[in-house]
């Protein structure tokens, strides 16, 4: 599918790997619709690519679902879903604090995981009902993270959430194979996003030498420029793509 004239939504489309997947798809003539709940974020963007900013809460049926009819309305069917929004948080099981809040997993775990599904599910209740184009009437690209597969210490929560992720994407894309829908997944490495942000200088150059190569942090343009090849390219389907120039992380 290519994305010239095509409605695109993004989560956590207000900073970060959305926001950078925001302008490589406007750069292919998308029509992009910005999704955060940061409103104030939201609108930045969408001013940037021309797009519509969007308020909602992604762990919200409600809210989501009024979120697609606004993008819809301005744009048409929308037949990209890009899912960005993410929470992180780290903290040991048992440690200085006490025990690990349940409320601080769950919450993550909601944002995360059942967000993600969440805006998946009403993202594809809407898109079957429009004509293919072509062979495929859309796909939707997932964020998960290399912390699905090596963990480190504290982030038990974000890991789990993460690797949730990764293991509905394929039965998704073979329960929407049907509808002629694909589903893939990203699961970046260390990337410069506002996770990182916070970081000095020497911080993040310490962190991006533990990348074999590139060894550097990657950049959200290198995110951006591979979900919008995932979106050309037909062929990829149910698969969960490491982006992180051969980093495996180490217990901490």
């Amino acid at each position: 599918m290519q994305l010239n004239d095509i409605a695109v939504l993004i989560t956590g489309g207000g900073s970060g790997l959305g926001a950078a997947t925001a302008r490589a798809m406007a750069a292919k003539g998308a029509k992009i619709g910005v999704l955060d709940q940061n409103m104030e974020n939201a609108e930045k963007v969408a001013a940037e690519v021309k797009g519509i900013a969007l308020h909602a809460d992604v762990t919200s049926e409600d809210e989501v679902k009024a979120a697609i009819a606004k993008a819809e309305g301005a744009h048409g069917i929308a037949r990209v879903l890009m899912n960005c929004a993410g929470i992180g948080g780290s903290q040991r099981i048992v440690g200085r604090d006490g025990v690990y809040p349940l409320a601080k997993f769950a919450r993550i775990i909601n944002v995360n995981l059942i967000g993600t599904f969440n805006c998946l599910r009403l993202f594809a209740e809407r898109l079957v009902t429009a004509e293919p184009i072509g062979e495929e009437r859309g796909a939707i690209i997932n964020t998960a993270s290399v912390a699905a597969y090596e963990g480190q210490i504290g982030q038990i929560a974000y890991s789990a959430s993460k690797g949730g992720v990764v293991g509905l994407t394929l039965p998704a894309a073979r329960d929407l194979a049907s509808q002629k829908i694909r589903v893939n997944t990203i699961a970046p490495g260390l990337f410069f996003t506002p996770l990182l942000m916070g970081l000095n200088e020497e911080a993040r150059k310490s962190l991006g030498a533990q990348v074999p190569h590139p060894s550097r942090l990657g950049d959200a343009a290198e995110y951006g420029a591979l979900a919008v090849h995932i979106v050309e390219n037909a062929m990829l389907n149910g698969e969960t793509i490491r982006l992180d120039g051969a980093i495996r992380m180490a217990p901490r």
